[in-house]
């Protein structure tokens, strides 16, 4: 191949008499792949070019110089598919200092490769009436919809691929119909319509979506303070929890770039599929396709065959969605119904015909399939073998129970009623003494068992792979990092820590006058020991998920740390444990939409300012939404609420609350209660990490290296309310494509895997909303009572019949308890 006269990363003409690159010595060599061997995603086979290999010597990056001459009409020209077998980069130590050290012209990572380009353009308008335009009504729409879809089961995601996909030719003709005027505004030269659409306007609008995709944690502190204990909320209180939770995470996350942002090994596989898609997009968008049907097309045909197929399972014949056919078969058969059940059963009827079921969890085609198999085997070991041997040998009496639900239970089987044991949103023994003991089913106490085992081995798994890079890492800079992406992002200058720290500060004095004021129990303190749990575990946190693309939940050992801190307070230990969990959560998902920006080579100030509107547009959009569904909805947050409305996240937190909050860990989990066995899962989740670590080490290459304990524990942690079926046509789904069609059809998978994706979930969407709005809701809504639409609720399943029944007026359990 013909050397061309410029350098692909630095675009500063290189000389033509390049040198050879030789093999770098042992033990350098070594140790950067020992580093490596945990990371699936590394392309091992090509990090060793040949010694005629050649490369370009190694330039500084010019400020604001343009990566290529032929770069032009800002759309960016990069071809996914020739770059999948690219090997151009650099093998050099990692250990060497930036002047003696060669550059990467290329990553090391095949799929950062194949999805992102390795070329800019810094003089792209970015800061565009028409993108801020755009974003601002993404992030009020999806923050609306998804707030509404998240309290009812099964559910749908309006998901950031589906801004992506639709803003392309919003902002496409937004270009043809706005004026080109330009003004000048104290000395500021600017336009309504500046030139084409271009790629980093687009960036920025699907990160406003990214940012408001998962909604706000805290909405499920007052839907539960609204049902579980009665209170009645005044609108001041639930903006400033809800907005002070929400961003308080940001600061931290920015000062988490130098570990999860800018090393090259940190590729986020989420980013890298909306990277793909960007650069396919842009590069085909109004291009007629001769040889196979255009991108767009298939978004389109995808989305509408989504559409009309979810009217079958989810309206015309529900038991497709609820698939529980063994049921149908032994509809009384307890036994039966607690294994093959989806209602309050393990699922494992294995498959569903509902995107929204199979989707329930994420979908299944973007998550590596070597993570959706840790879970998978998780599933089984956990919920398909532990479960039911807990179940049926009555095991802390769970067999008066059903064996799955994410609701508590007193001692006739009964839901457990919170307000018997709290008066004045405070713990009340006496009256505890009086009503019952607290019961879980066997799923609910696995899952706790599960959080325990996932919270120890993230710290040990973290240790073993990751402490000398983080180390390391400390002293690092930008400027430090020898891949072409990062030297690129040099053009533009850096957020200031100072920015962060302005809004860190901002949003804590505004959650210190929240818990203040307000009636929460809340010590300032407390607050305060949150925040520092968070930050200390999201660089872990962070780590795992921008490897694997699986989010390990530590909400559970949040709970357990403010029940400890703060008994009989159910009140204060949800706002402790939302305070913790959404600083390490945001700074996460800060930090991944960061990495995005970094890979699309976006302004990082503007990437900070589009974040943080988002987030606090989003934060007032959704409470509003829950307020009117609140006032609007009938049987709302109840098991029977005809339209699904059951909200599953907000009865899962509510029981946590009581759990936690109200009776306390140290009735449930200390030595000699009931559940202190299950605090062994904290000696197997810090054990399993280690000889795994020793495997992979020993036998480099091998499938020791796919086996992630964070990943086998954390991946079934939405097990209840999710059931086996959730999981397992998920991993079927996920199979299918992203190993199979992945392995043997890969340029089909890089075409229309992720679109295929977002076409399914925006069927679904729009589907869910027209029959609800259309059928469901008015005056009382349209039902279709047929043997497809009630077979499988008369079913012991959706009943949640226990294998022992209790007669009226007699308990179980203990006689005593305290």
């Amino acid at each position: 191949m013909e050397t061309k006269p410029y350098n692909s990363a630095t675009n500063i003409v290189a000389l033509q008499s390049l040198r050879a690159r030789g093999v770098p010595d042992v033990p350098e060599d070594v140790d950067f792949l020992m580093e490596h061997l945990n990371d699936p995603n590394f392309d091992y086979y090509a990090t060793l070019p040949s010694p005629t290999s050649s490369t370009t010597e190694v330039h500084e990056l010019e400020h604001k110089k343009i990566a290529m001459s032929e770069y032009s009409g800002g759309a960016s020209d990069f071809d996914v598919e020739s770059r999948v077998e690219s090997t151009r980069y650099s093998t050099a130590s990692r250990t060497t200092t930036p002047s003696t050290f060669e550059y990467d012209d290329e990553s090391p990572y095949p799929e950062v490769r194949a999805a992102v380009a390795s070329i800019d353009d810094p003089t792209m308008h970015v800061n565009t009436f028409r993108m801020w335009v755009l974003g601002i009504f993404y992030t009020i729409v999806i923050s609306g919809l998804n707030q509404f879809f998240s309290m009812r089961y099964p559910s749908i995601i309006i998901t950031g691929i589906i801004a992506q996909l639709t803003a392309l030719p919003l902002g496409k003709g937004m270009e043809r119909v706005l004026p080109t005027t330009r003004f000048n505004t104290m000395g500021y030269t600017w336009s309504f319509n500046p030139g084409p659409f271009n790629i980093k306007e687009h960036v920025l609008i699907t990160v406003m979506a990214n940012v408001v995709v998962s909604g706000a944690y805290a909405t499920d502190i007052i839907a539960t303070q609204k049902v579980f204990y009665n209170q009645t909320l005044t609108n001041s209180y639930q903006l400033c929890l809800v907005l002070s939770t929400q961003l308080i995470g940001f600061s931290l996350g920015g000062l988490l770039r130098k570990f999860l942002v800018w090393p090259s090994s940190m590729i986020w596989p989420g980013a890298l599929v909306t990277s793909a898609l960007f650069n396919t997009l842009h590069k085909s968008y109004g291009k007629p396709e001769s040889r196979h049907i255009s991108r767009e097309k298939f978004f389109c045909i995808a989305l509408g065959c989504s559409f009309v197929w979810y009217w079958v399972p989810g309206y015309l014949w529900t038991g497709l969605s609820m698939f529980n056919w063994v049921c149908w078969i032994a509809p009384n058969n307890v036994a039966v119904n607690a294994l093959f059940g989806t209602s309050t059963g393990l699922g494992m009827g294995i498959f569903t015909f509902d995107w929204s079921m199979i989707s329930y969890i994420g979908s299944p085609l973007v998550t590596p399939w070597w993570s959706e198999a840790n879970t998978v085997v998780a599933l089984v070991i956990c919920f398909w073998i532990i479960t039911p041997i807990i179940y049926f040998t009555n095991t802390w009496f769970t067999a008066y129970l059903p064996i799955s639900s994410y609701w508590t239970f007193d001692n006739t089987g009964m839901r457990y009623d919170s307000a018997q044991v709290v008066a004045n949103a405070s713990f009340s023994v006496a009256q505890y003494e009086a009503y019952s003991p607290v019961f879980m089913t066997a799923t609910m106490a696995v899952a706790y068992g599960v959080a325990f085992a996932a919270f120890s081995s993230v710290v040990v798994h973290t240790f073993l792979w990751y402490r000398r890079d983080i180390v390391r890492r400390f002293k690092s800079s930008l400027r430090d990092e020898r891949d072409v992406h990062s030297r690129l992002m040099q053009a533009y200058p850096e957020v200031p820590q100072w920015w962060y720290v302005i809004l860190g500060l901002v949003m804590l004095l505004l959650l210190f006058i929240t818990v203040e004021i307000f009636p929460t129990d809340l010590p300032i303190w407390a607050v305060c020991v949150a925040l520092a749990l968070a930050a200390l575990l999201a660089i872990p946190v962070g780590m795992l998920q921008a490897i694997t693309n699986q989010q390990i939940a530590l909400n559970v050992m949040f709970e357990m740390i403010g029940a400890y801190l703060l008994p009989g307070k159910p009140i204060a230990v949800m706002i402790f444990k939302a305070s913790a969990y959404m600083g390490t959560n945001q700074a996460v998902g800060f930090a991944g939409d960061l990495k995005l920006g970094h890979y699309m080579k976006v302004p990082p100030r503007l990437m900070f300012m589009a974040q943080v509107l988002a987030a606090f547009l989003s934060s007032i959009v959704v409470t509003l939404v829950q307020n009117w569904m609140f006032a609007n909805i009938v049987d709302i947050c109840t098991p029977t609420q005809p339209q699904f409305f059951s909200c599953p996240s907000t009865a899962t937190f509510g029981s946590a609350s009581l759990l936690w909050g109200s009776i306390g860990p140290h009735r449930l989990f200390s030595p000699g209660a009931m559940y202190s066995p299950l605090l062994w899962f904290f000696a197997v989740g810090a054990f399993l990490p280690i000889p795994f670590y020793y495997l992979a080490r020993r036998f480099p290459l091998s499938y020791w290296r796919y086996i992630n304990i964070p990943v086998f524990f954390a991946g079934i942690g939405a097990m209840p309310p999710a059931t086996g079926i959730n999981f397992a046509s998920w991993a079927i789904v996920g199979f299918t494509f992203q190993w199979f069609m992945r392995r043997y059809h890969f340029r089909w998978w890089m075409r229309y895997n992720y679109i295929l994706s977002a076409g399914l979930d925006a069927g679904v969407a729009l589907g869910l909303i027209v029959i609800f709005f259309l059928l469901q809701m008015p005056k009382g809504g349209i039902n279709l009572n047929w043997w497809g639409n009630i077979a499988w609720q008369n079913t012991a399943d959706a009943m949640g019949t226990p294998l022992y029944v209790m007669p009226p007026g007699e308990t179980f359990g203990p006689s005593t308890w305290s």
